[in-house]
Formats: C-alpha cells, structure tokens, sequence
C-alpha cells in the first residue's frame, strides 16, 4: 500500500494504482480496529457501538472500493450499515441518526474522476484526521496481510433519505418564496440528493450537471473560478435569484449573485452568521484566519462572538464543540452548524441561502454590497522548498506588525493583513492578503512577491 495516500485530513489517491480493493480492505479492517479501540467499557457491550456507517459518492470505481472496504470493516468483526450513495454529510447524519462507533465515506471530493478515497468519522461524527487517529489507522493497515477469512462481523443495507430529509428541511424557515435558483451538481452527488430533499419545495430549480456517468464535464471544484462559468451564464439566462455550485461529495458550494458574480465563502459566513445571531443572540460564530476582517467586524457589530481558528475541518469542528458556536464557515466552502452535530452540510446551507432570500425584500447582490469593503488577492500559492526558513524571514521584516503563529505566520497592520501558511504535502506557501484599499494591496503584493518568487497554479 502508498503511503502517501495517507494525508492530514483524510485518504486519497489514484484508483487503482494507489487505492485498488486491497487496499481499501485494509483501510476498512485498520480503521474498524481503531475506532472501536476507542469505546469506553459500557459501550463495548452495545450492538450500535461495534458497527460502521459506510457510504460512498458517485465514482464509477466506488461500488467496488466500497466492497472491499465493506469485507474488511466485517474482517475485523465489526458489523456495517451499508447506506449507499450519499453526499458526505449524510455519513455525519447517519452516525449520529444511528449511534454508531463510526463511518466511512468512500469519495474523493473534489479530485478528479481517476481518484477515490476515504473520509473517516468517529462517535458522533467527529472527524479522524492526521492527528487525531488517521497515523494509527496508516500503521494497522500498511502492517496487515490482506485474508478474506477471519472476522464475524454483519452487513445490512439502509437507506435514510427520509429521515435525512426530514433533518435537512428541519433547518427551513417557514416563509418560503416562490424563488428561482440554478444549481450545478457537477456531476457530484447534489445530483442525486437535491431533488430527493428539495424536488417537492415550490422553488424552480434549474439542475445543470445533474447526471452521473463515471465521468465530470468539468472539475468538481467550485472554488475554481472556470468552473463556475457554465452556472454564471445559466443565471443570466433564466434571470435567476442566485446560483450554487456543489463539489463532488456535495459537502461545500460556492455560491453565485443574481448578476453572475461570485460571493466569497467569508462574505457568505458572514452573511449567514448575522441571521443565526438574531436567533441565537451572543453565540460564538467560528471563522478560519484566511476570511476578512470583516467577518469579525460583522459579527461584532451583530452581538456575537467571533472566533478565530487555524484552517481545517479538524480544528473548525473541534473549534465549534468547544466553544459552543451556532454556526462556522470556511473560505474553501465549508459551512458548519451546532444543530448538525458540529458539521458542515452543503445542504443545509442551500436552506440558509434559501431562508435569507425568502426573507429579505433586496436581490443577494445588494445584501452582500456593504460587505465588500476590503480588497483581497484570495489565497496564493508559491513554489518553496524552505517552507518553515520563509515563514521565519517573513515574521523578521515584518516584525513590527502584530503576529501570530495559529496557522503558517499571520501579520496584521492597521491598515492591511496577511496569512502564509505551509501546504501539508507539497513545497508551497499559501499567501492571502487583505488590505482596506487596491494601492495598498497591490504595494504589498509586490513587497511579498520579491520574497516569495511568482505565484504558481496549484
């Protein structure tokens, strides 16, 4: 088995020349060993607790992956709830739903068709990520010798898409508008889910790459601009209150304005934030450092409490258990809500954007205008070998700043910010710059840039 298959937050790789069905029985007979390893005595003894929730996306290589991974769960002696084909976010469901030790999402996101992999929860849908289990998971898998025999463990087919329904609708408010929205699946699993949980809503949905075929018309990566340009156009088209793209597993979106133009996933938590604080005054919204500063202006000025944490789903999670918080979003897509568990769901976010519209006289674009008042280079990648020697010369220039060291090196002036942060596999530096106005940030970039080298595509 590639090691390198293994990375911080879940598993992926090429099919089948990293993850083949051998691969995946170890996958599912390590992690098993693992998660159970965890119980506490009492729940030793509960039928619930020896057993897996296992799903799996829409790839063409999937059904086999999941088999696989389905007989080495079994192999260890633990028993599966074979839930079939789902987004990711009903694996967080189901866990919960159904008070297992643990589940297995076979899917590999946002990569292209030629790659699978495994997202892995433990108890209450908690994530197992590089430090947090995945290490111990690599260890027991890469040391087993693959048999078909051994193990007693049951299989038994499920499927929860009326309760998941059910859970998803749960999160809408009652004043709905008769809107108009386009939503691009990207071949993904939006496909199959969105009409089974919105198909009987008095909305008009404009589906565009709802069909699975083993193969995506374009990436399932929303947050590449491209990708995007076929959505855009069909807003325009059909004269739309908003768009939405999905990524494959259909656990983050991107959405689009009624004009074309996309909104940023820290101006949309933002956006969501101020909503959930009028129902929850005072509660703590989650943010990640990349989003701009005013997300935490915004929350602030709305009663709440911004908090501010390290990039990851991992850490954001972790972040909104402790803390409590009603609501978290990511810059990458994902938005994260207490009453999911702690979890994020592209779903109940189509139901937030949703609420937000049906309850506001104003086109989104305009409820999202007064938001725009930082300009941004999003987040840029160079090619660096010294990833940790150019985050110490950068904190040296710019030591008379404000700086942190939460994620990469953060240093924050009265007038502009930014972020460097190290890849966790490749030799890159991701660099995000804010300031309050063009000049400013144009000036900066250049400063960095003379450090930095020239900004690669990754």
């Amino acid at each position: 088995m590639d090691p390198s298959i293994f990375k911080a937050y879940d598993i992926r790789g090429l099919y089948p020349e990293q993850i083949d069905e051998d691969a995946a029985w170890k996958i599912g007979h390590g992690s098993a060993q693992f998660l159970r390893s965890l119980l506490q005595g009492y729940e030793r003894g509960l039928e619930s607790m020896q057993t897996l929730v296992v799903g799996r996306d829409m790839r063409s290589h999937s059904p086999s992956v999941a088999g696989a991974l389905i007989k080495g769960i079994t192999g260890s002696g633990a028993n599966v709830i074979d839930i079939g084909m789902i987004d990711t976010p009903q694996a967080y469901f189901a866990i919960n739903h159904l008070k297992t030790c643990g589940g297995i999402q076979v899917t590999a996101s946002h990569n292209p068709s030629q790659y699978n992999g495994f997202k892995i929860s433990g108890q209450l849908a908690r994530p197992i990520s590089g430090d947090t289990g995945l290490q111990e998971i690599k260890h027991i898998a890469t040391s087993l010798r693959h048999t078909e025999a051994a193990g007693q463990g049951k299989v038994v087919q499920m499927d929860l898409a009326e309760p998941y329904k059910r859970h998803v609708r749960s999160f809408l408010d009652s004043n709905l508008k008769k809107l108009k929205i386009v939503i691009d699946a990207s071949n993904g699993m939006a496909g199959k889910w969105v009409p089974i949980i919105f198909g009987d809503l008095d909305i008009d949905i404009t589906k565009i790459n709802f069909e699975h075929n083993g193969t995506f018309k374009h990436d399932p990566n929303p947050l590449v601009e491209a990708n995007l340009a076929e959505l855009k156009q069909a807003v325009l088209d059909k004269r739309a209150d908003m768009g939405m793209c999905f990524d494959g597993d259909a656990d983050r979106l991107v959405v689009v304005d009624e004009k074309g133009k996309t909104i940023g996933c820290d101006i949309l938590t933002a956006l969501l934030a101020c909503e959930f604080l009028k129902k929850s005054p005072g509660s703590t919204i989650v943010y990640d450092l990349r989003s701009s500063r005013m997300v935490a202006d915004e929350v602030k000025k709305a009663g709440g409490v911004p908090r501010r944490e390290r990039v990851g789903h991992s850490y954001m999670k972790k972040t909104l258990k402790e803390s409590k918080a009603v609501f978290g979003g990511e810059l990458s897509g994902h938005f994260y809500y207490r009453d999911n568990f702690f979890a994020d769901s592209g779903m109940i976010t189509l139901v937030q954007v949703l609420n937000i519209l049906s309850a506001s006289d104003k086109p989104i674009s305009e409820m999202v205008a007064p938001l725009l008042q930082y300009k941004s280079t999003g987040e840029v990648n160079f090619e660096v070998e010294d990833k940790k020697g150019m985050m110490d010369a950068l904190a040296e220039k710019y030591a008379d700043g404000k700086i942190d060291y939460l994620d990469g090196v953060t240093v924050q002036y009265k007038d502009w910010w930014f972020n460097c942060r190290p890849s966790n596999t490749e030799p890159l530096l991701r660099l995000i710059i804010e300031a309050d106005d063009a000049a400013t940030l144009n000036e900066k970039f250049s400063e960095l840039k003379g450090m930095l080298g020239e900004p690669v595509d990754h």
